[in-house]
C-alpha cells in the first residue's frame, strides 16, 4: 500500500484538501489531538495572517482521517510517518492559506448569506429535513469543533471555490472524445475478493502488545472532562389571575398556533400561556439566584464531573458551558421544566492513558492490525495462482460489475485498476484486498452520453495544474515564516 499511495500522494493530497470541509458524518480521527506545542502558539505566518497550532493540529487530525477512511484498518500511524503525513498537513495548510490570501487579494468576499446558505445544505444538521441549531451544534460538539471554527472553515473553503473558479477551462469536443477513448479502456478481468474474516488472529503476545502501545501512545488519550457545579431551581406558579392571561394571550396571541399553523383560541391556548407566565416568573426568580451565587450568598446543589460528551444538557447550552471560564457561572437557563445554573469550576484535558486503562482498546487495535498484515501475506502469496471471478467489458464505470464490494469500494478499485501498468496485481480497498488479472484490453468506441464525466475529468487535471502553478507563484511573491522543520 505504501508504494501505491507515495505514488498517488499528489492526487491524493488534492483530492483530500478540497474536500475536507465534507468532513461532518465521517468523524474526526477518534484518538484525541496531538501534541505539537503549547496551546495558543503560532507554526506559521503567511502574509499577515497567522497559523496557529491548534489550526495545524486540527489539519493533520483531518487528514490523518481522510486517509484512514479511504484505506481502512491497514491505515496507522507508521504508515502516516512513511509517508510523512505532519509534513503534508503542514505544507497543505501553507497552501491553503496562500490562496486564501489571493483571493482576498483580488477582491474575492464571501458573504453571512453565502455561509447561511451553505450551511442549511449539510443533512447533518437537518431534523426532518429542516436545518436545526440544536442538531448543528451537537454533531459539530461531537466532532471536537465550534460553530465559529465550522463557519470560519467554511468561509474558506467557499473563498476556495470562487479562486478556483476563476481558473475553470471548458475542454474542446475533440479533446472530449479522445480523452473519452482512453478512460474508458476495458478489461476482461478475473478478480478475488480478500476480507479480514480470511485471516485468523489465535493470541496476542504481551510484549508485542506492550511494544504496539509504546509505538502509538497518542492513539490512546482520556477524555477532555469538565468539573461542574449546578444548581437547579423548578418551574413555580406565577399564581396568575384570568386578567393576567388573557392580557398576555392579547398581546402574544400570534404566538400561540397549532402545528398546522392556524391560531389558537384563548381557551385552547390557555394551558399553554399558564406555563409561559410561570416560566417567565420562574426565570426572575433564577436570575435573583444567580447574582447570590455569584456573590457566594448562596450554595450549588451539586458538584460533578462529565466527559466532554456525556454533559446532561441540550447541545446549545454544552457549547456554552465548554465555552465558559475557570470559575464562570452561566445565567439560568431552561431545561426539563426547570432552571439549572451552572459553574465551570476547572477542565481536566486529554492526557495519555496507561497501558492498563487502555489495554482493551490496545488488544482491538492489535489484533485489527496484525489481521491487516496478515491479509497483506495471503494476498502476496495468492497472487500468482488464484481463482477467482470473471468480469468483461469492465471500464471505470463498471462499478456493478463487481461483485462482492459495495459501489464506492468498487469505483476505488477501478480507479487502481486502471491507473496500473502491470497486468496482475493487488489493490487495497478499504480493509478490503482485491487480487486482479487483465486478460485482456482494448480501447473503448466514442460514447457522447458519457462527455459529462470526461469534461469534468480533465477540468479536474486541468485545474490541479494551473493550481499548482499559481501557488509555486505565490510562495515567490508572498511572505511565509515558519517555525517548523519539514523534510524533503
Amino acid at each position: 500500500m505504501i508504494t501505491w499511495m507515495q505514488r498517488h500522494k499528489k492526487w491524493l493530497v488534492i483530492t483530500i484538501w478540497i474536500s475536507t470541509i465534507a468532513f461532518v458524518g465521517a468523524g474526526f480521527v477518534g484518538w484525541g489531538s496531538y501534541d505539537y506545542g503549547s496551546k495558543g502558539g503560532v507554526v506559521a505566518t503567511v502574509g499577515n495572517k497567522e497559523i496557529s497550532v491548534e489550526e495545524y493540529q486540527q489539519e493533520y487530525s483531518n487528514l490523518y482521517n481522510q486517509y484512514s477512511q479511504i484505506f481502512g484498518a491497514s491505515f496507522n500511524k507508521e504508515l502516516a510517518e512513511q509517508l510523512r503525513l505532519k509534513d503534508v498537513a503542514f505544507s497543505q495548510l501553507l497552501q491553503k492559506n496562500l490562496l486564501m490570501s489571493y483571493g482576498n487579494s483580488l477582491g474575492l468576499m464571501v458573504t453571512d448569506e453565502e455561509i447561511a446558505k451553505e450551511l442549511i445544505n449539510y443533512e447533518e444538521f437537518k431534523v426532518d429535513g429542516k436545518f436545526n441549531k440544536n442538531q448543528y451544534v451537537n454533531v459539530l460538539q461531537q466532532n471536537r469543533m465550534s460553530p465559529q471554527e465550522f463557519e470560519t472553515s467554511l468561509k474558506n473553503s467557499i473563498l476556495f471555490q470562487k479562486v478556483q473558479a476563476l481558473f475553470s477551462i471548458e475542454p474542446t469536443p475533440n479533446e472530449i472524445e479522445n480523452i473519452s477513448k482512453l478512460l474508458f479502456l476495458e478489461d476482461d478481468i478475473t478478480y478475488k475478493i480478500l476480507t479480514l474474516n480470511d485471516v485468523d488472529v489465535n493470541s496476542v503476545d504481551e510484549n508485542e502488545l506492550k511494544k504496539y502501545f509504546d509505538e502509538n501512545q497518542n492513539a490512546y488519550k482520556s477524555e477532555v472532562s469538565y468539573d461542574l457545579e449546578i444548581k437547579e431551581f423548578p418551574l413555580s406558579s406565577s399564581n396568575s389571575t384570568q386578567e393576567d392571561i388573557k392580557n398576555h394571550f392579547d398581546k402574544f396571541k400570534s404566538d400561540y398556533k397549532f402545528e398546522d399553523g392556524k391560531l389558537k383560541s384563548f381557551e385552547e391556548a390557555k394551558e399553554e400561556i399558564i406555563k409561559d407566565l410561570d416560566e417567565n416568573f420562574s426565570k426572575k426568580e433564577a436570575l435573583t439566584l444567580y447574582l447570590k451565587l455569584k456573590k457566594s450568598e448562596d450554595n450549588f446543589d451539586k458538584k460533578a464531573t462529565y466527559s466532554e460528551n456525556k454533559i446532561p444538557f441540550s447541545a446549545e447550552n454544552v457549547q456554552k458551558i465548554k465555552e465558559l471560564k475557570k470559575e464562570e457561572i452561566l445565567k439560568p437557563f431552561f431545561e426539563n421544566n426547570r432552571f439549572y445554573i451552572v459553574k465551570l469550576a476547572k477542565i481536566n484535558p486529554s492526557v495519555n492513558l496507561t497501558f492498563e486503562q487502555a489495554k482493551a482498546k490496545v488488544i482491538e487495535d492489535f489484533k485489527l492490525n496484525l489481521k491487516a498484515k496478515k491479509l497483506d501475506e495471503l494476498a502476496q502469496n495468492s497472487l500468482k495462482d488464484f481463482k477467482g471471478n470473471e468480469a468483461t467489458a469492465v471500464n471505470r464505470a463498471s462499478a456493478s460489475k463487481i461483485k462482492g464490494l459495495n459501489e464506492q469500494e468498487a469505483i476505488e478499485f477501478l480507479g487502481q485498476l486502471f491507473a496500473s501498468s502491470t497486468k496482475e496485481g493487488i489493490a487495497k480497498v478499504g480493509s478490503k484486498v482485491v487480487l486482479y488479472k487483465i486478460i485482456d484490453s482494448r480501447m473503448a468506441s466514442y460514447d457522447k452520453a458519457k462527455d459529462s464525466f470526461v469534461r469534468d475529468e480533465i477540468k479536474q487535471v486541468q485545474n490541479s495544474d494551473l493550481l499548482s502553478n499559481l501557488l509555486k507563484k505565490l510562495e515567490n511573491s508572498i511572505a511565509i515564516k515558519t517555525s517548523m522543520q519539514t523534510k524533503e
